[in-house]
């Protein structure tokens, strides 16, 4: 039964390619030929595990009828002797965009522009221009010869191709590269559903930032999903139609890094798809964290140029981080196949497509198995497509796409000679070519001329001619067949010699004409036979050898990652903020992550690290309750609420301000939106585990939102460009709260009512809406606010909107005239969270004071003292002892303000916060009082894992410099023997306060 179906859908593919162009008149007779050719004698590569030698394979009307030692050649047939040459498949792409419209950006002025908020695109589509899931590939396709051409010289047959532009971009389709009508190249529409994280060519404002595009993606699923079973819904839009029809299909998401990879896997697993992810080539540098999405990578094969480091100045430019990559980089794709991650190649992004067999061969040195190459250029990327049937392997009843080489489709010699597509012949370089490579005694006029010396590849020969031993001379050859032309000068002064000639067994001869014109005879004698290098096994041949890898991948990372001790510290000072105060001469035991004992006179359980704290002072680690580090954006401005964001979207590992502020003693960090927005983006507390994964990093159970007020929520500080967007005034601000919350209670009530009903599997569910959710959430007392906030006045509205509606505010952030209304916040249970001693840098703080925390503390607020600055966490125990300095604060409940009190207001002093049995081992030792100028960690432990030691840091430090000296002569060492080099250009972390905008405005700092 399975031969006969098998057999069936042979025949039906058969008459699918030979009729592919029926429907068509043709001009003049027709050729109705059923091209038959069998190719004997041939080494065929079925697959990356079956390799059949000098078979044979027969091919009919584009279609692959037999693969065997064995096989029946039909009369009529053109037989093809390939005297043990190679066939293997043709390659596949799976992220082209051959035949697709060019992507044209608009050009625009740098800074802001004028918000456009709603969608400038015709028809009864969705409201976001980059939300594009009606785009169709296979309309949208028109064969490029020219690309065509250059896809298949390399050895390509298929791609997967999709319009390149927006976060839904449509549907793919699988065409070859035959040169003939898109009819007929066109193998599959409908292929596939493609996505990324950048907004193409769209102009509209939002989403302004990444964790906004998660946001839209996400909203646009759920959308999607309520429009497919809401039979009653009030509008027609056929974005979400055309979404609903691409969203089984296999999904493709684009993304440029390994964060990405993880940031697309998260959104996936909500809606239960696995994405086909296209990496950045950087996955080695998390691999374990990759290999968890169990995803099938689309890995890149541009690999980056040395840096021309010669300059010492310019080699300050270079990270460490880029130094590394630029040495780990080839190694990607055997670290990838090591960890046993599925994955396809793809020649998108390479500058210059000539180089694909060159980095293959590149990887293949750093140690990646060649069937994992065939496999991740052939049945890999077919199968993903659900093409396995077509295309991707050499049996029966497939395509006919195949290419024809010398050897080893990876050997370092290896032609492609042919490439075969829907059994049509594409001649790339000819196949019965003469070798002429070896070492020939050259005779000009019956006269010794020399040696002439033929080498390099095959197809590409190389020549040279070496006088009396020492004068090396390269013609310029032109070799057609046996034809040969040769043109040199034996020196700069004698002129031109031409010769002419062709080759007879193994010596070349002909006639010639000398600089004076007279005709002369010529001859080269083959004296030497050329040996080509002999390519050892992948399994055998010396791997080239590369640095460590680092976590994070930059400067001060680990080799390894720190990991939990029982460690035993003992007679130090320490600072409790609990009800024992300070204690004298005491001990801190450490087991499993927690706080195991306090108490003096400590015992050391076996196989613990005692810690000698004489003269020292231990203290929970920081807390800075508002703090922008280790994120990749932190403001998406593009509407007036962005309660849908997430900052855990765009959290990042890599920032060196998590190893700075490590040192200066902070272990957690609350992450904000920015103030572009009344109602912003929900927040993410951290630990600072350095060179931990973002989940791991993370405290999930923390559910935070930022709100503001003020200047930047209104814009009035951003020019008349943008006066567009609402609100404009404050009281427009006022009104953005009313109307959001009474739509968030509307909301809840409809999604209680419907979960209330018993027969609600027959009623149309509510709209589900993120925005709704993060503020339907604050109603339930689930989601705590923290509002940036600076004037008296605004901050008396934001608590009058709170009791009207019903709703808590949990922390006043900034709070810089929190002084003037202290007994109103603290009536209601308000915190507030303020700077040391900030004041006068904008019109809104005029009236900021240095003692505004011991004002708010003197009537009864819980007070942090917050950085809101990167650099500033590096000393938050200085800015903590300006409040004694400022108003009288008792030195201990000021320590308490960077510590106890912002883990109270993050709900989370349960674990944070205080020195006490059962609490996060989150402990720092200073080497003096913990208030004083002078005091620094000596150690910061997270959870019982050390991530900071001053010793250590001092050893790494040196680690770095050998490391980045040994990078920057193996640099030096590829341009002395002339590989291409790149000027190097600054490259700098972002240095993010609340106002900024991706793309408008970000400080910098370098980080080395």
């Amino acid at each position: 039964m399975f031969k006969q179906l098998s057999a069936l859908l042979t025949c039906l593919t058969i008459s699918v390619i030979t009729h592919a162009q029926e429907t068509f008149p043709q001009n003049g007779a027709y050729d109705d030929r059923p091209g038959r050719y069998a190719f004997t004698n041939a080494n065929i590569v079925v697959d990356s595990k079956t390799t059949i030698l000098k078979g044979t394979m027969f091919i009919e009307n584009g279609i692959i009828r037999e693969v065997g030692k064995q096989v029946k050649i039909p009369a009529g047939t053109v037989v093809v002797d390939l005297k043990e040459k190679y066939i293997y498949p043709s390659l596949i792409d799976l992220d082209s965009d051959y035949g697709m419209p060019e992507v044209k950006r608009e050009r625009t002025a740098g800074g802001r522009q004028t918000p456009q908020l709603e969608s400038n695109k015709k028809g009864a589509f969705g409201w976001n221009q980059a939300i594009q899931p009606e785009n169709d590939a296979s309309l949208m396709f028109t064969p490029d010869a020219k690309k065509a051409e250059e896809l298949r010289k390399i050895g390509f047959g298929t791609v997967l191709i999709h319009p390149h532009d927006g976060i839904v971009r449509g549907n793919g389709a699988v065409v070859t590269l035959t040169d003939e009508a898109a009819n007929k190249a066109l193998l599959k529409r409908k292929a596939s559903a493609h996505f990324s994280f950048s907004k193409g060519t769209s102009s509209q404002t939002y989403p302004s930032s990444t964790m906004g595009v998660v946001a839209l993606l996400r909203q646009n699923y759920y959308d999607a999903d309520w429009y497919a079973k809401n039979e009653k819904a009030k509008e027609t839009n056929l974005s979400l139609e055309a979404f609903n029809q691409i969203k089984t299909l296999p999904s493709f998401f684009e993304t440029n890094d390994k964060y990405s990879i993880m940031r697309a896997d998260k959104v996936g697993d909500e809606f239960g798809i696995q994405y086909i992810i296209k990496g950045g080539g950087d996955e080695y540098q998390r691999l374990k964290e990759i290999k968890a999405t169990k995803a099938t990578l689309i890995l890149p094969l541009q690999f980056p140029e040395a840096y021309d480091v010669t300059d010492p100045w310019d080699a300050d430019l270079v990270s460490v981080a880029q130094l590394k990559h630029w040495e780990m980089a080839p190694k990607n794709p055997s670290e990838v196949a090591k960890a046993e991650i599925p994955f396809a190649f793809t020649v998108s992004g390479m500058k210059n497509k000539a180089d694909f067999w060159k980095n293959i061969k590149t990887a293949i040195e750093y140690g990646l198995p060649k069937e994992k190459a065939l496999e991740a250029l052939t049945t890999i990327p077919a199968s993903l497509i659900k093409a396995e049937g077509q295309v991707g392997s050499l049996k029966s009843g497939l395509l006919a796409n195949f290419i024809i080489t010398s050897g080893d489709l990876f050997g370092k010699d290896n032609v492609i000679y042919e490439n075969w597509i829907q059994g049509k012949q594409f001649v790339l370089s000819a196949m019965n070519a003469p070798d002429v490579r070896g070492t020939y005694a050259l005779s000009v006029n019956n006269q010794p001329a020399g040696k002439l010396q033929i080498t390099g590849a095959l197809d590409k020969p190389e020549y040279k001619i070496t006088v009396q031993d020492s004068v090396k001379i390269t013609p310029k050859v032109v070799l057609s067949d046996k034809l040969l032309t040769m043109t040199y000068q034996s020196d700069k002064t004698a002129g031109t010699t031409r010769l002419t000639g062709w080759l007879t067994g193994t010596s070349l001869s002909g006639e010639g004409v000398l600089p004076n014109g007279s005709v002369v005879p010529w001859s080269a004698t083959l004296s030497e036979k050329y040996q080509p290098t002999v390519t050892k096994d992948s399994t055998t041949a010396k791997v080239k050898e590369t640095g460590p890898v680092y976590y994070p991948f930059v400067g001060f990372g680990n080799e390894t990652l720190p990991v939990a001790e029982t460690v035993l510290i003992k007679n130090a000072t320490i600072w409790t903020n609990e009800k024992e105060g300070i204690l004298q001469n005491a001990d801190v035991l450490v087991q499993n992550g927690k706080i195991s004992k306090v108490g003096k006179a400590l015992s050391a359980p076996s196989g613990a690290k005692t810690i000698d704290g004489t003269g020292k002072h231990l203290t929970s680690g920081i807390i800075d309750e508002h703090s922008h580090i280790a994120l990749f954006t932190i403001n998406e401005g593009g509407q007036t609420s962005s309660a849908e964001v997430r900052m855990n979207d765009v959290i990042n590992p890599d920032d060196v301000n998590i190893y700075r502020q490590l040192a200066g003693g902070v272990t957690t960090s609350h992450l904000l939106h920015g103030s572009a927005n009344s109602i912003g983006g929900q927040s993410a507390l951290i630990k600072l585990k350095w060179g931990a994964s973002q989940s791991e990093m993370l405290i999930p159970e923390v559910k935070t939102i930022k709100f503001a007020l003020g200047e930047n929520v209104k814009q009035s500080n951003w020019g008349d460009i943008v006066r567009t967007r609402f609100p404009q005034t404050r009281m427009g601000v006022e009104q953005v709260f009313f109307d959001h919350f009474l739509r968030a209670k509307d909301y809840a009530a409809q999604w209680k009512s419907y979960n209330a009903n018993s027969k609600k599997q027959a009623a149309n569910a509510p709209r589900r809406d993120i925005e709704l959710d993060a503020l339907a959430e604050i109603l339930a007392s689930e989601r705590f606010i923290t509002c940036h906030s600076y004037v008296q006045s605004e901050i008396n509205m934001l608590m009058h909107v709170a009791d009207s509606l019903n709703f808590k505010i949990n922390t006043f952030t900034h709070i810089l005239e929190g002084y003037k209304l202290a007994d109103k916040m603290a009536k209601r249970g308000i915190g507030g969270s303020t700077f040391g001693d900030w004041w006068a840098y904008k019109m809104e703080v005029k009236e900021a004071i240095p003692y505004n925390a011991a004002l708010m503390y003197h009537e009864g607020v819980t007070v942090a003292i917050n950085s809101d600055d990167a650099e500033m966490a590096r000393r938050l125990n200085q800015e903590a002892a300006k409040t004694v300095e400022y108003g009288g604060v008792p030195e201990e409940e000021a320590w308490k303000m960077v510590t106890l009190n912002p883990a109270k207001l993050l709900h989370v002093d349960n674990r944070l916060g205080s020195v006490k049995v059962g609490k996060d081992a989150d402990l720092v030792l200073w080497n003096a009082h913990p208030l004083s100028i002078y005091a620094r960690p000596e150690f910061t432990m997270i959870e019982g894992a050390v991530y900071f030691d001053r010793k250590k840091d001092e050893e790494k430090q040196k680690t770095m410099a050998v490391e980045r000296e040994r990078l920057i002569q193996k640099m030096l060492g590829d341009k002395a023997e002339g590989k291409p080099t790149q000027k190097p250009q600054a490259s700098q972390p972002k240095m993010w306060h609340c106002e900024d905008i991706v793309g408008v405005h970000t400080e910098h700092e370098t980080a080395h």
